[in-house]
């Protein structure tokens, strides 16, 4: 596959700020967003929202970081450093939601903003309480250039169980409705597709991303580095677009390459771009 444009050594790579909680297990969050990053050249800044106890079987807790730290950070990054792009991923509670929005809004953002609206566990399970998912669909997501939940996340935002094509475009249509430019709603977990078919929305035209159904187990943080995948491509100027096609791209190669770890659901891996794992 065709990568990112690298910056010359010792020249300053294109920069994105990563706002997500912290996975103890390495597979996702944080760990993803800085890795898929450093894999394409891409320097990720980062605000911890939350810092989790999990490993490969599951969540066994997680501690919030206190609003103000959270939005304290971005705006520590942001002035100094600049960035190109950002992402959302975990953001644990309405108030550290609110905190992110704020802080968004008064430092008067307008590079691209990929919200992941991370809300419910790789089984379907939800993670936010009702007040997050409202503060997601209310204060954030009229705020991103795109955002990219997973079926079981559609599901909880919009009340729309996607089981074909029919009910995917439907999604697409109500996440478009709460206010982000474009919404993407990834077909991983489609039960009706031999496929992956991710579908594009910017409340006119739909377009469909198809893949391969990848077989393996082992596809923690998969949402994470396609989002993180997509910030770093618009970081570096590409249209939405194009942004999401490279995205896709990325992510099944990293599927191709997840490996086994621990007694649960091992990692996507983009280390495939070193050649030490997959193609």
């Amino acid at each position: 596959m065709g990568f990112l444009p690298l910056a010359p050594p010792g020249a300053t790579p294109v920069r994105i700020l990563t706002v997500a909680g912290s996975d103890s297990g390495g597979g996702a969050g944080i760990q993803a967003d800085m890795r898929t990053c450093a894999l394409l050249g891409v320097h990720a800044c980062v605000a911890v929202s939350a810092v989790t106890v999990q490993n490969t079987v599951g969540v066994k807790s997680f501690h919030e970081v206190p609003p103000d730290t959270v939005a304290a950070q971005i705006a520590a990054v942001v002035p100094d450093i600049g960035i190109q792009a950002a992402k959302t991923g975990m953001l644990a509670s309405a108030p550290i939601i609110t905190a992110v929005a704020d802080t968004w809004r008064e430092l008067g953002m307008t590079v691209p903003l990929v919200v992941d609206p991370v809300s419910a566990s790789m089984h379907g399970d939800a993670l936010l309480a009702e007040s997050a998912l409202d503060a997601l669909r209310d204060k954030l997501f009229p705020l991103a250039t795109l955002v990219t939940p997973n079926l079981h996340e559609v599901r909880l935002l919009v009340g729309i169980e996607v089981v074909d094509a029919a009910s995917q475009r439907a999604a697409a249509r109500a996440l478009h409705a709460l206010g982000p430019q474009w919404a993407l709603v990834k077909g991983g977990h489609l039960p009706s597709a031999q496929h992956s078919p991710d579908l594009l929305y910017d409340g006119t035209d739909f377009l469909e991303f198809p893949g391969p159904r990848v077989a393996t187990a082992d596809d923690h943080g998969a949402g994470d580095t396609l989002a993180a995948a997509a910030a770093a491509a618009l970081a570096h100027g590409f249209g939405v677009v194009d942004a999401v096609a490279f995205a896709k791209r990325w992510v099944t190669e990293c599927l191709r390459a997840a490996y086994p770890l621990g007694r649960g659901h091992g990692p996507v891996s983009p280390l495939f771009r070193l050649g030490l794992h997959g193609s």
